[in-house]
């Protein structure tokens, strides 16, 4: 029996006009597919990555189920309890996978779309063209999120750095800085679990925000989604580009991150203002300046949307951002976007798949 993994792309061809296509198969993609199909909405979900798991599936082994954050359940199907010492990358395509199958989604993979154009007009379908084909569509549900487009800060002098730099998105094993000095670049979670993973693996670390770090005591629960979706949805409705769920929310403060602030690991020392051959410069509040020696810098600054391939659509407002109404693009009604702006969190992206095919289907219907 082919299972969803093995499922090949369908050659280079064009399909015919679907009710919905779902770009992306993470949880904001899966949660739709769900609705629509219990809907009764013909659709499909098109998938870049060769097998189920989303953006997980690409996180480094030595994240655990335990040490992560916001792994939330997907609809019909809970994720129960697995071992917090597994890695949440298997966890996560283990579920998305028998997600998947249990429910008959029709997910296709390999597939990435490269972009999304309005052929007949603002009434007409939509064009969704891909490496796999091109297939046509009454509305799209975009849920891309934020993995293929990793934020990369200017930094004066990286140029001249010597050493290695890396993007949190590119990282896989601390091993590889095993002796070494490292710096770790970037306020949010990656950073803190990246700075305590290479605890007794590197030489030294130094942590560097442009920000003195924001600790909250708030429990991350279902609470804690509806805060992201309060705090991000006063940008949104504005047109400008969308917080991180860290400026939204802040790092919780648990017992380990405790531990680690304590032996002064999760100390930020703020923000270099150079980048040397050696190293990074810091400079202090009366001009002085501290050179601190790096082999390798490790840039954890987060993502943006990964939305390229709707430019087409011409869907962004003055500010930078696309304005939705729920999920809704004002631009566009035949775009609803999924795990943007202000359903950001997994809790969010769940809640956002379920009313984007509610959307879709009264479109269609």
């Amino acid at each position: 029996m082919t299972t969803i993994d093995e499922r090949p792309a369908p050659a280079t061809t064009e399909h015919g006009l679907l009710d919905v296509v779902v770009v992306g198969a993470g949880q904001a993609g899966l949660s739709a597919s769900y609705h629509l199909q219990r809907l009764g909405t013909e659709h499909v979900v098109l998938d870049a990555n060769p097998g189920p798991g989303g953006a997980w599936r690409h996180r480094w082994p030595s994240l655990t189920f335990g040490g992560a954050h916001g792994i939330a359940d997907l609809p019909g199907l809970p994720l129960g309890t697995p071992d917090p010492t597994e890695p949440a990358s298997a966890v996560v395509e283990r579920y998305y996978g028998t997600y998947e199958e249990r429910f008959g989604l029709p997910v296709v993979r390999p597939v990435r779309v490269t972009r999304v154009t309005s052929d007949d007009g603002p009434e007409g379908p939509l064009t969704v063209t891909t490496d796999a084909g091109t297939w046509h569509a009454r509305t799209l549900i975009n849920a891309t999120g934020t993995w293929d487009r990793p934020h990369w800060p200017h930094a004066p002098g990286r140029e001249t750095f010597r050493g290695r730099q890396m993007h949190t998105r590119d990282f896989w094993t601390v091993e590889d800085m095993r002796g070494q000095d490292v710096v770790v670049v970037g306020g949010g979670t990656s950073a803190v679990q990246l700075l305590l993973a290479l605890e007794g693996v590197a030489r030294t670390t130094t942590w560097a925000t442009r920000r003195e770090p924001a600790w909250t005591r708030a429990p991350f629960d279902a609470t804690w989604g509806l805060d992201v979706e309060n705090r991000v949805r006063e940008r949104t409705l504005a047109g400008l580009p969308t917080l991180s769920v860290v400026a939204a929310t802040g790092l919780p403060l648990t017992p380990e991150y405790r531990r680690g602030i304590e032996r002064g690991t999760l100390v930020s020392r703020g923000m270099f203002t150079r980048m040397v051959p050696d190293g990074v410069v810091f400079t202090n509040a009366d001009g002085t300046e501290r050179t601190v020696r790096a082999d390798t810098v490790v840039w954890a600054t987060g993502f943006r949307p990964s939305l390229d391939h709707l430019a087409p659509l011409r869907l962004r407002e003055r500010g930078g951002g696309i304005r939705t109404d729920g999920t809704v693009v004002d631009r566009d009604p035949r775009v609803l976007l999924v795990g943007y702006g202000a359903s950001a969190s997994t809790l969010g992206a769940t809640r956002a798949g379920r009313r984007a095919a509610f959307a879709a289907r009264r479109r269609t219907a």
